[in-house]
Order: structure tokens, then sequence, then C-alpha cells
């Protein structure tokens, strides 16, 4: 601790120092009766459930009860390996529930550390740091230069003050701050020469004594915090879809279970015995109806399809979103750090008229641009921090360096600091032994032309340059110079008599990858929005080099304000830029879009994007320059920040509900046979049971599973990415999946039994069943071929490498010629040895049984020729 005799002097601000006189501050009792008034200076942290609720909370899900009956039916079975299989589906789906309840707590906790920095304050006369938690309201803080501000506080003094607001405005440039003695409440974030500073924002420049307003969840960042805590996430289609069809087929299962036995036991006598085969029977209707293998689908898509999106640098922190992903119709995102590096650089010099622009690889300069970029760095910080000042310094170092026009060796004798009045700085350099001095100034450009007295016809022309670059989205400064003796130094900064030497021009430069990624994703649909906090010239600019499309159409935040939900919902629909917006209205906007029926992804990288990243359907982080908070509340994070990245995931998502609906469409094919033949024979007394639990024991864990493994490595469709976002109301198991799922399975069921039929007459009865189930694994492997794609063929796609096809089916072959051949695996299958006639015949009636859908293929890739062969023609 140490008295407030004054900060040390600081050659930058041009030798003066922060003036602490009357600042007394509170003291410790003060101090701590505001913090147990106001709570400690951190955000509040949410309830947090326990580990017994969220296990409460997953036992009721009807996945989880689908799969404990499923282990149960195995169990009944004496079946304890297959039981204990789906038991460990069960663990691994509370697992990751519960992972998923903890996203909230690890976002707020986020929050939490970042609103927590040490701080300087006064208190009792003398100056101390403490732990940001322990700042209190009426605490007098003393900010200097790369400080993170610990909370929402009023400028009561400063020297050449600038801060970082780009946390909560996404300002890419800092903003000027202006004392007041007299204000009691904060303006709105964001704009020059305002006296409120907010918790979480960084001062980039100069130094300052402000006074508490407002500590923990009351602050700006506090705010922003309880609004993601509010949002809850919500479910995906396919899982509402899924959930409602598991509940039903549970229902259908038991109330077959209990028809397939009563109806067994009452057309066969009803003995003991007969009971429990009809119990038998019935355990065996109820496993071909229950669809276990929805959940094992699901599973395994969305976490292969998350291994497949991590090697595309993308991580994925709520799995269930995947799906979510090829549905997306509008993907907002923010231009500060998004669709640009968030970091300065110098992109035009202009001089009398003549300019020249620096690409990021150009190591030389003319001659004529030396003095103009020399004098911008001399009004710039030897050390600077400012983003515009770090974008000169940089291109000074690789421009300059071989020149004259670089002086480390000189002293800073004074500084001129900006003010409100007179938006320039000027700082003065000693040359050496002598008493020369070179006096160098960068600001507005009307403030350098009013400095240099212009004439107004050359003021004029200095004005139409400015415009000029500006209308290309750039931060326009003015230069000039002087030359005087050390005596000569005016006192006040508008006394200097400057030259004009010229304009620079710096921007946020746009990411390389995303002209062609937006190009990307309107081919496929997808419409972007830009929400920002800068301003519309500049997102403007950025929209058009981005390649955005309707970039006269813009919506500001104060025109936002006034709107009301159903209006904004209105003109939403066609805009695409939205400049000088809050935190709280990029909620707003996420949320109007999704009034609108559209699938919002949202990307962002600081904390006043968390509450719309969570909103979003799908939340992206950017992860290298993203915050903790972003990277917590979104549902994808960007490891290496490349927007093209997002659209290899919207590529990925896209296919894999292609593959999604591809294995939906096999279990439904499959389960009709199994089905079928599972209940057909009770109705008839002279048939024998064909199948029993260990039959679709084998059908279900072996190629069931397999298959979901097989169609999930399914490369995606030729014109994944020109064509339209499925619709959201579309539905999984739509009438088109549905049907032709039907259609294959009847068919199968049909060929089947032709198979039994024919072979009862003159086979044993085990025999017939072998013939049978042959025709049916067969007939599965070819569904499974043709179902690959639905536009290929089947020997089209075999020139498609698929590694997990080719062990599928190698280790059914193998498992069916065990069961057939080998005299233990016949009796344990029911089964008799087979003649080669008989199994010539069930392998080709299995082969044969949907090749109308092949023929189907053939027939729709004629008619797109045909219809394609005009267009070429007029191209």
């Amino acid at each position: 601790m140490f008295r407030t005799s004054g900060l040390k002097d600081d050659p930058r601000s041009g030798g003066k120092s922060l003036d602490l006189s009357g600042f007394a501050g509170l003291s410790e009792d003060d101090a701590r009766r505001n913090i147990e008034q106001d709570g400690p200076n951190e955000l509040a942290s949410q309830e947090k459930r326990g580990l017994f609720a969220i296990v409460i909370e997953v036992v009721r899900e009807p996945m989880f009860l689908m799969l404990v009956a499923a282990g149960a039916l195995y169990l009944l079975m004496g079946s304890p390996g297959d039981a204990l299989m789906l038991l460990g589906f069960v663990f691994v789906v509370m697992a990751i529930t519960i992972v998923q309840e903890r996203r909230t707590e690890r976002a707020l906790d986020a929050l939490r550390d970042m609103s927590s920095p040490r701080a300087l304050v006064i208190r009792g006369g003398i100056r101390r740091r403490v732990a940001g938690r322990e700042v209190a309201r009426g605490d007098i803080l003393v900010l200097s230069e790369g400080d993170r501000v610990p909370a929402d506080a009023i400028l009561r003094r400063t020297i050449n003050l600038s801060v970082d607001e780009s946390l909560l405005t996404g300002e890419s440039v800092p903003v000027r701050k202006a004392p007041s003695a007299a204000a009691k409440g904060l303006e709105r974030p964001g704009g020059d020469d305002l006296p409120s500073v907010y918790s979480g924002t960084l001062v980039t420049a100069g130094q300052g004594i402000a006074e508490v307003v407002n500590t923990g969840r009351l602050t700006e960042l506090g705010k922003i915090g309880k609004a993601l805590q509010q949002i809850q996430p919500e479910a995906t289609s396919l899982q509402k879809e899924t959930g409602r069809l598991v509940r039903t087929l549970a229902l259908a299962g038991l109330v077959a279970c209990a028809v397939v036995v009563i109806t067994y036991a009452v057309t066969r006598g009803g003995s003991a015995q007969v009971w429990k085969e009809g119990l038998l029977a019935g355990i065996s209707m109820a496993m071909a109806i229950l669809p276990e293998e929805f959940p094992v689908v699901l599973t395994v898509f969305v976490a292969l399809g998350a291994c497949r999106i991590s090697r595309s640098r993308v991580l994925t922190r709520r799995m269930p979103v995947i799906e979510t992903l090829g549905a997306a119709t509008v993907l907002c995102v923010d231009k500060t750090g998004t669709l640009t590096q968030n970091q300065m650089s110098l992109k035009t010099l202009a001089v009398d008229g003549r300019t020249t622009s620096l690409g990021a690889e150009a190591a030389s300069l003319d001659e004529e641009f030396h003095a103009l970029l020399e004098n911008a760095i001399l009004a710039s910080k030897q050390d600077p921090f400012d983003p515009m000042e770090l974008a000169l310094q940089t291109a000074g170092d690789r421009l300059l360096m071989r020149t004259e026009h670089l002086h480390p060796e000189w002293s800073l004798l004074r500084e001129y600091a900006l003010t409100p009045e007179l938006l320039a700085v000027s700082q003065a350099w000693k040359l050496g032994v002598g008493d020369e001095v070179v006096v160098a100034s960068k600001g507005a450009p009307e403030a350098i032309a009013g400095l240099c007295r212009l004439s107004p016809e050359r003021r004029a022309f200095v004005a139409g340059e400015a415009a000029a670059l500006a209308s290309q989205g750039l931060r326009v400064l003015g230069v000039a110079r002087a030359r005087v003796t050390a005596g000569a130094l005016p006192a006040d900064h508008d006394q200097l008599v400057l030259e004009f030497v010229g304009l620079v021009g710096l921007e946020d430069p746009l990411r390389s990858k995303v002209p062609s990624a937006v190009s990307e994703c309107r081919t496929a649909g997808i419409r972007i929005v830009m929400i920002t906090g800068d301003y519309p010239a500049t997102a403007q600019s950025i929209a058009r080099q981005a390649g955005l499309a309707n970039t006269e159409t813009i919506i500001t935040g104060p025109e936002l304000a006034r709107m009301s939900d159903e209006e904004l919902a209105s003109r939403i629909r066609h805009t695409q830029i939205f400049a000088r917006v809050v935190p709280e209205q990029k909620l707003r906007i996420v949320m109007a879009l999704k009034a609108n029926h559209e699938i919002v992804a949202m990307t962002g990288d600081g904390v006043n994007d968390a509450p719309a990243l969570k909103a979003a359907h799908i939340g992206i982080a950017m992860g290298g320059r993203g915050t903790d908070v972003a990277r917590e509340a979104a549902s994808l994070v960007l490891l290496d920040d490349d927007f093209s990245s997002i659209v290899a995931a919207i590529r990925l998502g896209r296919r894999i509900f292609d593959n999604i609906k591809k294995a939906i469409a096999f279990v439904f094919a499959v389960h009709i046979p199994i089905a079928g033949l599972s209940m057909l024979p009770v109705f008839f007394s002279g048939w024998p049971l064909l199948l029993f639990p260990v039959h679709i024991v084998f059908l279900e864990l072996i190629i069931d599973p397999s298959c979901s493994l097989i169609f999930e490595a399914e490369p995606a469709e030729a014109n994944v990415m020109q064509r339209p976002p499925r619709s959201s109301r579309e539905r999984l198991f739509s009438m088109a999946t549905v049907g032709l799922a039907v259609l294959q399975g009847l068919c199968v069921l049909a060929v089947c039994l032709a198979v039994l039929l024919f072979s009862r007459s003159s086979q044993q009865p085990d025999a017939a069943r072998a013939l049978t189930f042959v025709t049916l694994v067969v007939a599965f492997v070819v569904i499974i071929l043709a179902n690959r794609s639905w536009t290929r063929t089947i020997v089209n796609m075999l020139r498609v490498p698929n590694s997990a096809l080719w062990w599928v089916i190698g280790g059914t072959a193998a498992f069916l010629t065990v069961v057939l051949f080998v005299p233990v695996a016949q009796r344990l299958f029911h089964f008799a040895s087979l003649p080669a006639r008989g199994l010539l015949l069930s392998l080709g009636a299995g082969v044969v049984c949907v090749m109308w859908f092949e023929i189907l293929k053939l027939i729709k890739g004629r008619t797109r020729v045909c219809d394609a062969a005009p267009v070429r023609r007029k191209q």
C-alpha cells in the first residue's frame, strides 16, 4: 500500500501524471458493508442440481427406458452378455446427458473468472490492490494502460484514456473516454467521449480515475451472464422425433407380445408347455418390433460424426446438434474476429491525390510515401497497445527497416494528448544533442487540417479523399509534421502550426478464406447475416468483400430498438447486415429468425456473443481468439478459427442426416420380415415357429448395429452442397423414407414366405426354418448394398470404398456358415443340414427380392440425363 502522492510520470503522456488529490475513497468498513449489501463482485452462481436429480431426469427419457426394456428381455431369455451390452449403452447415455447438463455451469464459471481481475483502488486515501471480487460500490479505481476494468464505473479524471470494449460491443477499434464530475448513471456501451467504463473491458491507452457504480450481476457483463443462465438449450428435431417413435413402437411391441402369447396358447390347447412356447414366441415378437436399433444408430452416428468433424478442426460440444447442421438455413456471423482477423492493418496511404494500397506481402514502399508512414509512426507510442498504432509500427518495421525513416534513438520530449475538442495526438521528439525538435501529429483528418491551417479549397480536397477511403470501410487518419526548436513548442495543442503530409487508411482485414466459404454457403441455400457492433459503413464494406448478398439494406441498433418483435421478424427476412447492435439485440435477432422458422447457426468469439450462441440452434465459437465464455456456450468450436471449417461442418451435417435416413430405412425394412415371420406362424397351427430369440439376436446384434457403421461411413452424395437445406418441418421418418422401407420389407417377407411354403412340402421343419433364415440374411445384405445410395446402383457403389461394408459382409457370411454347418450351432439355432439345391434356392431368392429398386434407380438416372441434355446445349 502507498499514499496518493501521484503516479509515476509517464513520458508518453507528455510528462503528466494522474492527479489523485481529492480522492480518499471508501473506508474498509464502508467497502465491507457495501459488499455485504450488494454481494461480491462476481456473477451469481446458478444453483447446481445434484447428481441424483440429473439421474432421475435421465431415467425418465424414452430412449433410456427403451434400452432398459430391451436389456430386461435379454435377461428373461437367459442372454446376460447381450443384456450387459445394452446396459452399457444405458450408462453411456447417462454420462453424455450429465455432461450436457453441466454446460451452463461451465459457461458461468468462465464468465466469473473473466469478471474478477485484480484491481487498484483507493481506500482511506491509500492505494492498494485487491481481488476483483472484493471491489465494492463506491470504490475509487485507478486505471492504467493494460488494466482489465473490474466493475462498471464512471470516470472522474483521465489522461488520454482509451478502452477496448469489443467484448461488449464487437467494435474492433478502442473508444475514447472523457471524464465527468457530475455524471451519476452509466451510458450504453460503445461510442467515443463517454465517461462510462465497464467490467471486463480493457484499457488500451492512458490513465483514469473512476468511481464504481455497479458490481457483480448488475454490471453489463453480469447481465450477459444472467441472460445466458435463463436460456435453455432445445432438443433437436431428431431427438424429439425418435422419442415419439420409440414410445409408439414400444407400446405396439407390448401389445403384440400379449396378442401372440394368448393367441398361441388358445389355438394350441393351452397346456403349460404351450404357454411356455407362446411366451417364447411373444418375446420374439416383442424383440422384432421393439426398435432398440434406433438409439444405437443415433449414438453411433452422432459419436462418429463428432470424430469426423473434429478432423476438420471443429470440436463438438453438444453432439446431437450435429444432425441439425444439415438443416441450417441462416448463419449469423459477427464481423470482428469471425469474418475479420480482429487486428488492424495498414491498407492505404494517400499523398497529394496519389494513393498506394499495401498488401500483406508488400516489402517496399515508394519514396513519396516514406514521410507519411514515418510521421504516422512518430505520432504513435514507442511501445504501442492500441491496435491502430500496432498496425502502423508493424508496417514500418516491414517497409522502412532499411531506410533512414525509423528513429529508435530519438527521445520523446512532449506529447499533446487527444481531447474531445481536438481529435488528434501530437508528439515532439528531440533529435539528439541540438535544440531541434520534430513534431508529428495524427488524428481525424479535419482536426489535422485545422492544425495545418489549410485553405478552404485544400480542406475540401482532403475531406473528399478521406470520404473516399472511408467508403471502403477504412479507418482514416490525417498525418502532419513540423520542425521547431524546443523553446518554440507551444503550451497548447491547438497552437501548433503543422505541414500536412497525407492520409493513412487502416482496416481490420477479412480472413482470406471467407469469400469462398460464403460463396459455398450461398450455393447451399444458406443465408449469411452479419451482426456487429461496428459502424454501418465498415460493416457494409466487409460484407461486400465477403460476398454477402443484399448489402444495401442495413438495420442499425437504434432502429432495431424502436421495432416491435413483429416488425423485426418481417424486416429480417430481407436484411443481412445489422450494425451498431448491443448484446441484447444480437439475442433478439436470433430469436426473431427462430420465430420465422429458420434453423439458425451463430458464430462468435466474444462475451457479447454467448447468449446468442446458446439461443441459436447451432452455436459456433471461434476457439483460437474466442473467449472462454463463447466456447463454453457454443455447440461447436472452430479450433483454428477458420471460417471455411463451418462449410465443412455443414457438409458433414448434411451427409450425416442423409446416412441416418438410409440406416433408419434399413432398420424399418428388416423389422417387417422379422415381425412377419415371428407372428404369422402363430396364426397357422400347422406352421412351425420360424424365429426364436437366438435368431433375432443374430439379426439385430450383428447385422443391424454393423449396418449403422456401414451407412455412417458412406461418403456424401455428389449434390449435397448444391441443394437447399431441408425444411425444418421435414421429418426423419417421412412418408417417402418409411414407404420405401416398407416396400423393401414386404418384398423380403413375401420371398421368405415363398421359400418357406416351397420347402415345407419336401423338408423337415428345422430345414425349412434354415432355408427361410438364409433367404432372410442374404436379403438383408442386399438391402444394405442397395441403400448405400438412393441414386447410384449397387454395381456403381461397389467402386466406392467402404471398409466397414466388407467387414460386415465377411463376418455375416462366416457366422452364417458356422450356424449352417457346425452341429453345435445347428442345434442352438434349431437348424438341419441343407441340400445344395435348397441352399442355392435360398441364396438366389435373397438376391432378387429387391432388384426392383435397382431398376428404379436406372430409370430415374436416365430421366435426369434426358432432362439435363437441353440445358447443356443452351450453355
